[in-house]
This record gives structure tokens, C-alpha cells and sequence, in this order.
């Protein structure tokens, strides 16, 4: 990706792999349309597989080096603390670097660590600090990687298609989240788990491939941030003038921290509560999984990332819970994990794709890091309270406060935007039915007056 004199004031060429946007705007996979989008995704349907394989080797492999599952633990810590500590820097040195160059640098460089890792286990010379220091070596690599891989979509997509691609990349990734840990206990029980670290590391072949080959012309080149000191206080300066921006984040932490907490409450519900074993919770991951899919496959065919659809989502999503909480079987609390998979889908693209759309070029960057760092930051902290909660006063306890802390904040955070938007709550009947909407201030104090 190159910027020559006057490409950043330039209109995104229009090829035949672009046709017009209202042409394909409820198309459910219309951004595929766009070759440069095209590779990225293919190259990720391959690499995220990999990812997931390696998760589920390395804490086997973990495991079965140590015994402890408090190993595993710091494994999953080691890989997840760069971005909460690095995060907001990593963005700002993102907003200065060309994102396809910066991609294939750090899918290499992860790449580089599966096979490293590979050849240990395969050697037999594989210790437990070597998979430490992967684990940390791949969570610097998406310190970069991550807001990266984010703001490069809508240089690919163009803003007319954003909110079709971040829905596309979320099913991708929820498609690997079904295959990949199927082929890597096939793999780890076959051959081994240096097999399946050495398929991911060969995995970033295809990302790094499709990245090269990519036509430079065709992409939505932005304007870099220029160096200077003081960037990662702007971009934040930035996120607090913008209510639109800092709400959305702020509810996209309050789900995350506590609605995301489903390895506290379903490993509790499968043994404590069902008595029904490992098999059950496999069952409860992969129809939340199959329902996570079905999300990301509807929010792909909506035009556009409205606020009401995050809200009322993130509503649903909380309510669902609270029904999951209560449910008296085991078929019924697995048949809702469809809904709330869905339900929370929704509500991470629509949170994505609406902060991608309203962020400025120039600062994508870094707000994307932010957010990134806010929902991804939401786990390990929302985790020790939920296991203190179910631990206290039991699973179903545990997770309907979840779900309740979750819808209120998303009617709070509703509520907040509305006001400032001089929206009023409106509620009424509308052909024997209940209606509930928000409406102008203004037409509010209109009717009273009439």
C-alpha cells in the first residue's frame, strides 16, 4: 500500500470487483465483491482456524506439562497483557505506519512463533517458559496486529461496505471457532501437539499471501498521523468529545466485563448444576458458537451500524441471560445459548463497525486500540467477580446478575445518548399493542401544547 502525491485526496477507483453501493447493500456478502477485501478474508477463514488450533494445543500442551491449570492461566494472561498495557500505544504508532506493510510484518512475525514452537514440542525439547514466551511474543505482535487488522478494513471496503466486512470478519472468525478446536483434538490425539502449532504457523502463509498480492490502487488510502508528541493524549481527548464514541465503548465494557463471562458459568452449569459433564459444555460452547454465526451473518445484511440496534442488543442480550439463568433443563438452557449468541453478536459488530464509522481516518488507529483494549480488558476483570459472585451465591445467581448489570447499563447508556440528542422516551398504544420509541423533544412539547 502506497501513498504517491495526491492519492490521499483521491476518490477509491471503481473496478468491477466494486459495483455501486446501493446495488449490493443488502447483500449479505457484497463486500466479497471487492478483490482486495477478498484475499484478506480467504486468509483469514485459514489463519483463524490456525489461531484456534493453537489455543486449544497450547493449553493442552500446557497441562500436560505442568498439571496445573494455574499455568494455564499465566499462559492466557501472558498472551492477553500486552494489549491492556500497550494497547493505546500500539495505536498510535498504528495511525503512523501503512497498515498492509504493518499486517504482514506482525502475521509473520506469528507465524514465526507457531513454528518456533513447532519445532520444540516436536524435538522434544519443549518447556513450559518456551510456550510462556510464545504466548508472549503473539500478544506483542497484536499489541500492532490487532488495531491494524481493524482500521485496515475500511481502507479495503471503503466506508459504503464497513459495517458488511466487520460482520464478515466476525463470521469468519466465529466459523474457525467451530473448526479449528475439532481439528486440533483430532490432531493432538493423532499426532501430536507440535503438529497442530506447526499448521498455524504455516496457516499465516495464506493472510501474508493475500496481503501481498493485493492492488495498491484500489485501496481507500488515508492520510497518516504525522510524529509527534502528545498522540496517544489526543486520541483520547478525541474519544471525550465524541458521546457517540466514548458511550459506545462504555457499554461495549460493561458487556464484556460482565456478560462475557461464559468459561465462569457454563463450566459451573455443565458439572454443578446439570451434572451432565464435559460433553454438555462442549454442547453449550458450540450452539452459543452456531447462534455467535447467525449474528454476524444478519448484521451483515444491515446497511448500516444504527445505535438503537446496539442498544436494544445489548438489552436482549442481557434479558437472555437472565431467562438462561432460570432455565429449568438442560436442553432449554442449551437451546438458549442461540439467542445469546446471536444477541451478543450483534452487539460487538454493531459497536465495531459504528466506532469505525464515526471515527476520523486519522485517528482509527487509536480509538480502535481503545476500544479493543476496553473489550478485550473486560474478561479478566469480570471474571474474578463473576466467580466470586457464583462461588458465593451460586451459578444461576452468577449469571443473571450478569445478565442484569449488563441490560441496565445498555438502557442507561441508551437513555444518555437520547437526552443528548434531545430525544424523549415515548410510550403508547398503537393498534392494541405496546409502543415504545423516542421521539424529538421539540414534537413532544408540540402535542402538549395542541
Amino acid at each position: 500500500m502506497s501513498s504517491g502525491p495526491g492519492a490521499d485526496s483521491a476518490p477509491a477507483p471503481t473496478t468491477h470487483d466494486s459495483p455501486p453501493a446501493p446495488e449490493r447493500r443488502n447483500s449479505m456478502f457484497s463486500s466479497l465483491r471487492i478483490r482486495n477485501y477478498r484475499l484478506f478474508f480467504l486468509g483469514q477463514v485459514v489463519s483463524n482456524t490456525g489461531t484456534w488450533m493453537q489455543r486449544i494445543a497450547q493449553d493442552w500442551l500446557v497441562l500436560s506439562l505442568t498439571g496445573s491449570a494455574t499455568a494455564v492461566g499465566i499462559t492466557t494472561a501472558l498472551q492477553f497483557l500486552p494489549m491492556l498495557l500497550f494497547g493505546l500505544y500500539g495505536g498510535v504508532l498504528v495511525d503512523r505506519l501503512p497498515k498492509r506493510p504493518t499486517l504482514i510484518a506482525t502475521q509473520s512475525a506469528m507465524g514465526l512463533t507457531g513454528v518456533a514452537l513447532a519445532a520444540l514440542t516436536l524435538t522434544g525439547h519443549v518447556q513450559v517458559w518456551h510456550v510462556y514466551l510464545a504466548a508472549l511474543a503473539v500478544g506483542l505482535a497484536t499489541v500492532l496486529d490487532n488495531p491494524a487488522r481493524q482500521s485496515f478494513v475500511s481502507e479495503m471496503v471503503g466506508p459504503g461496505q464497513l459495517q458488511n466486512a466487520v460482520s464478515l470478519n466476525s463470521a469468519n472468525f466465529q466459523s474457525a471457532r467451530l473448526v479449528g478446536p475439532a481439528v486440533a483434538g483430532l490432531m493432538i490425539t493423532g499426532v501430536g501437539t507440535g503438529w497442530a502449532f506447526l499448521a498455524n504457523g504455516l496457516s499465516f502463509v495464506a493472510p501474508i499471501a493475500g496481503l501481498m498480492l493485493m492492488r495498491a490502487r484500489e485501496l481507500h488510502v488515508v492520510e497518516r498521523a504525522p510524529r509527534g508528541k502528545g498522540q496517544l493524549r489526543e486520541g483520547l481527548r478525541y474519544v471525550a468529545g465524541r458521546p457517540d464514541l466514548i458511550w459506545t465503548i462504555v457499554l461495549a465494557g460493561f458487556v464484556s466485563t460482565f456478560g462475557f463471562n461464559f468459561p465462569v458459568f457454563l463450566s459451573a452449569f455443565a458439572d454443578d448444576v446439570f451434572h451432565a459433564g464435559a460433553g454438555s459444555y462442549s454442547l453449550f460452547n458450540t450452539l452459543m458458537a452456531v447462534g455467535s454465526l447467525a449474528g454476524a451473518l444478519l448484521a451483515a445484511r444491515r446497511g448500516t451500524a444504527r445505535m438503537r440496534v446496539l442498544i436494544a442488543g445489548a438489552v436482549a442480550f442481557g434479558a437472555m441471560e437472565i431467562v438462561a439463568a432460570v432455565a429449568p433443563s438442560l436442553w432449554l438452557f442449551a437451546l438458549l445459548m442461540v439467542p445469546i449468541g446471536m444477541f451478543g453478536m450483534t452487539v460487538n459488530v454493531t459497536a465495531n463497525s459504528s466506532i469505525q464509522m464515526g471515527t476520523d481516518p486519522s485517528m482509527r488507529g487509536r480509538v480502535m486500540a481503545l476500544y479493543m483494549m476496553v473489550f478485550m480488558g473486560g474478561a479478566p476483570l469480570g471474571a474474578p467477580i463473576a466467580g466470586w459472585v457464583t462461588d458465593a451465591y451460586g451459578v444461576r445467581a452468577g449469571l443473571a446478575s450478569g445478565g442484569a448489570v449488563t441490560a441496565a447499563a445498555a438502557v442507561a447508556v441508551g437513555l444518555v445518548l437520547a437526552r443528548m440528542g434531545g430525544l424523549r422516551l415515548s410510550v403508547g398504544w398503537c393498534h392494541g399493542h405496546p409502543k415504545v420509541r423516542f421521539v424529538p423533544r421539540e414534537r413532544e412539547q408540540l402535542a402538549t401544547a395542541a
